[in-house]
């Protein structure tokens, strides 16, 4: 990995005049804005379509695209809506927030209205919707029939679908293919129109020099897709229920330790056939993807399992993970070598540090976690290895901004004294943290575009613990100025942290000079 930089912005957060962000003009114009800012590298948030509380990390389906994603400019190009059609609808009266009520309720009305237009125009005439459909058949097939049911079935868990649904016997497969086959093809609409247009703006920004940095949730969804379509990948019993489910035991934050409730992979299943159900997830995030930044790496190496009935996390045991073993395995697969970013924060163990050493992946350094009592923290820049990234804040942390403002006196005096900064100001404060971001001896450096922003708690990405607020906040448009992008072009400038070309145009400048 060269000595490079990125910006960290979720689609959602991009501007729109619908109401969330999407494929439209405006994420082409934050491409150009990476451009101008000498970026190499935009990381996003999980792609998948989400459900109740509207975390990218509990989707759907681990291989679908979030409909709320596609462009409705884009249809409207492809003559499949109408301006008059989009402006009618409400899509959320605040300009700052996403309202997913208001793109639920919205959104799925026009993206019918294109499907029937679409069709009027001829769908078995539609060679490139057809082959989509047979190349993604692993998982779209199930997808769209999941998804379909699930609308039958008003919505509840599969986990509650009458039995002969829960089971997928045959019988009633065909049934579904017949009697659902308007919305099943609908469903299949959606995500070829999502992939046309992702694929659309990752050539953009490829084009451009710049990569896309996707992330893998390491669990998925109990009312997912996958679980419904690939029980044998997880632990449930013979009637489908689920054996045990996923969460953290007791610590110094919670006497009765968490319970997540995710599904637990049957991971000696899982390598007698090659791992082949993950091999096919990632396959599919490299569809979409650069690079694959992979979420709670340390469940490769162990994780806490917790009997299904339980209502808290104390009874639950530690079990071995695959290990380095499973990259192996997939790379090979695969048959390339695996562009992956390990998020191995949290609890390091000898073991976890470890497995991170024979995968070679780069691990994650978060300058928020830098700053403490003990003035000698891990993630202090003079510990930073080349091969990591180097990060203010995650999705999960608060804004710089809001860090600073509710960090102890000591800690942020330290921080001060530790980057040589006499900013009492705390835009200022927050730029000299970026700036020592930078500096880090990591070779890649990951900026979320709120601290550059100097934005505060109202633009928090997501609280652990908290409901009903995460996933919300939008950048406006104004925000992406020239002077913004000409500040960050300094900082990868004086820092070697440009592009390639970049560094050699300024060379011949300065001979010229």
């Amino acid at each position: 990995m060269k000595r490079e930089s990125g910006i960290l912005l979720p689609i959602f957060s991009l501007p729109s005049r619908f109401g969330i962000g999407c494929f439209d003009k405006e994420a082409y114009a934050f491409v150009d804005f990476l451009e101008k800012a000498g970026q190499r590298y935009w990381q996003v948030l999980p792609f998948g379509p989400t459900g109740f509380g509207d975390s990218p990390y509990q989707p759907f389906s681990a291989f679908a695209g979030n409909p709320y994603f596609i462009s409705l400019e884009g249809l409207i190009e492809e003559g499949l809506l109408t301006w008059d059609e989009c402006n009618e609808c409400d899509f959320g009266a605040d300009q700052e927030k996403v309202d997913y009520g208001a793109q639920y309720n919205s959104r799925y009305k026009l993206l019918k209205i294109a499907f029937d237009r679409f069709c009027e125009k001829g769908l078995d005439d539609s060679q490139e919707f057809w082959a989509y459909k047979k190349k993604e058949s692993y998982w779209l097939k199930d997808y769209a029939a999941f998804m379909s049911i699930k609308e039958k079935f008003e919505g509840i868990s599969w986990l509650d679908w009458d039995p002969d649904y829960k089971k997928r016997l045959p019988s009633v497969m065909v049934k579904v293919f017949e009697e659902l086959a308007d919305s099943v093809d609908f469903i299949v609409f959606q995500q070829y129109e999502f992939d046309l247009q992702w694929r659309k703006l990752r050539k953009y920004a490829n084009d451009k020099g710049i990569k896309i940095i996707g992330d893998i949730p390491f669990y998925v969804a109990m009312d997912s897709a996958d679980t419904w379509a690939h029980p044998e990948a997880f632990e449930f019993d013979e009637e489908l229920m689920p054996v045990s489910v996923a969460g953290c035991p007791p610590d110094a934050f919670s006497e009765t330790g968490q319970l997540w409730g995710n599904p637990i992979y049957d991971w000696e299943a899982r390598k007698a056939d090659g791992y082949s159900w993950w091999t096919r997830r990632i396959e599919r995030t490299y569809e979409l993807c650069d690079v694959i930044r992979i979420d709670h790496f340390h469940g490769f190496d162990s994780y806490y399992e917790i009997p299904f009935e339980d209502e808290t996390a104390e009874n639950g045991v530690q079990k071995d993970g695959p290990g380095a073993e499973f990259f192996k395995v997939i790379s090979k697969n695969l048959g390339k070598k695996l562009d992956i970013i390990a998020e191995d924060l949290g609890t390091i163990t000898e073991r976890t540090e470890k497995l991170l050493e024979d995968s070679g992946f780069p691990g994650m350094q978060v300058l928020e976690y830098a700053f403490d009592w003990s003035e000698s923290s891990k993630y202090l820049t003079y510990n930073h290895e080349k091969n990591s990234v180097v990060y203010t804040g995650t999705h999960d942390n608060a804004p710089l901004r809001q860090w600073l403002e509710e960090l102890n006196e000591h800690d942020r005096d330290f921080c001060r004294r530790f980057i040589n900064s006499g900013q009492y100001d705390l835009g200022g404060l927050t730029w000299d943290i970026i700036r020592e971001a930078y500096r880090s001896s990591a070779n890649l450096c990951i900026i979320p575009l709120q601290d550059y922003l100097v934005k505060g708690r109202e633009a928090r990405m997501n609280e652990p613990g908290s409901f009903g607020t995460n996933w919300q906040w939008r950048l406006q448009p104004n925000f992406l100025s020239e002077e913004l992008a000409s500040s960050i072009y300094s900082l990868a400038r004086l820092y070697g942290r440009l592009p390639k070309e970049d560094k050699e145009d300024i060379q011949k400048e300065e001979v010229t000079e």
